[in-house]
């Protein structure tokens, strides 16, 4: 917020000052013309950009981004299994249209490497003929569902997948992302039907392994950890992927691969290409899952990044925002991209101020790859795969695993099975059958948490106790039962079976059940009351519901629910908490007085 912003106290810039061609006291035609909506929609978005002030931050922050993003940019694409170049296209216009859409002024939109191992995992875009066209494909049928779902306003959306899931997903990511570098790094290709019997492969071969791959590779990680300590800070994986890079031109190090064995790096920027539509079907569930992983990871910035302003960014922003970024993307043949949390966090840690920053790190971007396409092609593998197995090495979280584990029983088969299946099977199969296996588990268990009590009015005091439900009904009584828990159609049974047993008579036997907090009941429900309504009936007794709302009255009415029970046995909620209640008490005092009964079946 500028500070003109922040004195007027309002979202509108505050009046520029007089000048000598609108002198003080003087109507100026501006002022007299009213800026419409889409000035002010401007000069908001604008804000975005940051100030004159700023500007120098930004451009030291974007400098950084952009220089570290072109190592890591073409590891996405070694990590991802196709042409290296397309993860520095994806790296180049996610972080372009991200700065330009999204709701989180600091978020970088970047392949992940979550999303970058889940690409590895589909054989239509890894072995296709035309492989730029199949990522394309795949990153705007990705971008086409987070835009979307960020149009229908489900920011939302990714609570309802849970931790259990993430924790086990993430970290069989790390130890994915280490064992599918072994053969960069060891310059051995291990055979397999997935990476854990590759890897074993790998290991009862170590003789033949390339000892100046491994040479390379460790010494760019301990170059890493090394100057990561000093002020390098964030650039220090670039310093030390070129410096392994350097040793490939040493003599014993030259059959070290690099990434112009793999392709030829254009000095020039991409040319759009169109989304190949006959493998859209092929592509559909493995770009569901990369944007419901993707938006996850963003939805981790959004919600723990405040913009300028003071304010958090709405997740829905952020999900259009991602959207786009991917439209982007593939239309210039780049990766799948999402929110990168570690991008993010270094260009902030680098001093950014507004969303120039990133705009500035894909503007580096561009000048790398006109200017170092040559270099771009020296960069050795085996320093790439050392980049990427120290990423997978921090990404394993332990402590996190641990942490599930002893949460419950529940959570701990989650993220086994999620963990498990994300090293043996394509990993976007492996997130779907883990929130699917989360929600049929959750759904088992809130459905057996469903407990009923009754509320007793001994004259004492006004406040009810709270003991357990009869057994059996007797003649003449009346009881207060009280839902606890989630009444949808999988605990209709949990409850019906913790309602009082009927016996054959119960004369003016009264049920007082409140629904107060209840928003809506489902068919299942709504049949197990009206069967207990009928049967309270037949036996002499009668049913009542109190604290209903607005939205469950207009069911029971609308599937004459209302009418089976009795309309004048229906009490809405009231805004005075224990209204309702007092009122279904005195009706079924009146009831037992005068030992009613409901209709006979010849009445109805």
């Amino acid at each position: 917020m500028s500070k003109a912003t922040e004195a007027t106290g309002s979202d509108e810039p505050a009046a520029e000052p007089a000048g000598p061609e609108s002198p003080v006291g003087q109507e100026s035609s501006s002022a007299r013309s009213t800026p419409g909506p889409a000035p002010a929609a401007l000069r908001r978005y604008l804000r975005r950009f940051g100030t004159r002030r700023t500007a120098l931050a930004d451009a030291r922050a974007g400098i950084v981004l952009g220089v570290e993003s072109i190592p890591d940019g073409l590891a996405a694409g070694v990590l991802a299994g196709v042409n290296p170049v397309f993860g520095l296209y994806g790296y180049l216009f996610g972080t372009l249209g991200g700065a330009l859409s999204t709701g989180s002024v600091f978020m970088s939109v970047q392949a992940t490497g979550a999303m970058s191992v889940m690409i590895a995992d589909v054989p239509t875009v890894t072995g296709a003929a035309d492989q730029g066209a199949a990522v394309a494909t795949l990153a705007v049928l990705a971008g086409v569902v987070m835009l979307g779902l960020g149009l229908a306003r489900l920011g939302s959306l990714v609570r309802f997948i849970p931790t259990a899931v993430l924790v086990g997903f993430i970290n069989a990511v790390a130890v994915n992302i280490v064992l599918g570098q072994l053969a960069n790094l060891t310059g051995y290709a291990g055979e397999g039907e997935n990476r854990i019997a590759r890897t074993i492969d790998t290991f009862l071969h170590a003789s033949s392994m390339h000892l100046p791959s491994l040479v390379i590779g460790a010494i760019t990680v301990a170059l890493i950890l090394l100057l990561e300590r000093t002020p390098l800070g964030a650039l220090s994986m670039v310093v030390a992927v070129v410096a392994g890079s350097a040793l490939a031109l040493v003599p014993w190090f030259g059959e070290a691969p690099v990434v112009g064995d793999l392709t030829a790096v254009p000095g020039s920027l991409p040319s759009p290409v169109l989304p190949d539509l006959t493998l859209a079907l092929e592509l559909a569930v493995p770009a569901v899952s990369l944007a419901l992983v993707g938006l996850v990871q963003g939805a981790a910035i959004s919600s723990a990044i405040p913009n300028p302003d003071g304010r958090y960014p709405d997740a829905s922003a952020d999900f259009r925002g991602q959207g786009i970024a991917n439209l982007a993307s593939g239309v210039f043949q780049g990766m799948p991209v999402g929110g990168s949390m570690s991008a993010t966090s270094i260009v902030r840690a680098a001093g950014a101020r507004s969303a120039l920053a990133n705009l500035i790190a894909g503007v580096v971007m561009i000048l790398g790859i006109l200017t170092l396409g040559g270099l771009i092609a020296e960069v050795a593998m085996p320093a790439l795969a050392g980049l990427l197995i120290l990423v997978g090495v921090r990404t394993f979280k332990p402590r996190d695993l641990v942490m599930v584990w002893r949460t419950g029983p529940i959570q701990a088969s989650v993220v086994a099975v999620t963990f498990v299946l994300t090293l043996i099977v394509p990993l976007q199969y492996a997130v779907l059958v883990g929130v699917g296996l989360a929600v049929v588990l959750h759904v088992a268990r809130q459905s057996n948490r469903v407990v009923i009590k009754r509320w007793e009015y001994d004259g004492a005091s006004p406040h009810p106790v709270e003991t357990t439900p009869p057994r059996v009904l007797t003649p003449g009584e009346i009881v207060v039962l009280v839902p606890y828990g989630s009444l949808f159609f999988a605990a209709a049974p949990v409850f019906a079976g913790q309602l009082p047993e009927i016996p054959d008579r119960c004369e003016g036997a009264v049920v007082v059940l409140r629904m107060r907090g209840t928003d809506e009941l489902g068919s299942t429900f709504i049949r197990v009351v009206t069967d207990y309504a009928e049967r309270l009936r037949r036996a002499g007794g009668a049913l009542i519901l109190v604290g209903l709302g607005e939205r469950v009255l207009n069911q029971l009415d609308a599937t004459r629910a209302a009418d089976a029970i009795g309309r004048d046995r229906l009490f809405a909620a009231t805004p005075r908490i224990g209204d309702s209640i007092d009122a279904g008490l005195a009706a079924a005092r009146a009831l037992t007085e005068r030992g009613a009964r409901a209709e006979p079946d010849d009445a109805r």
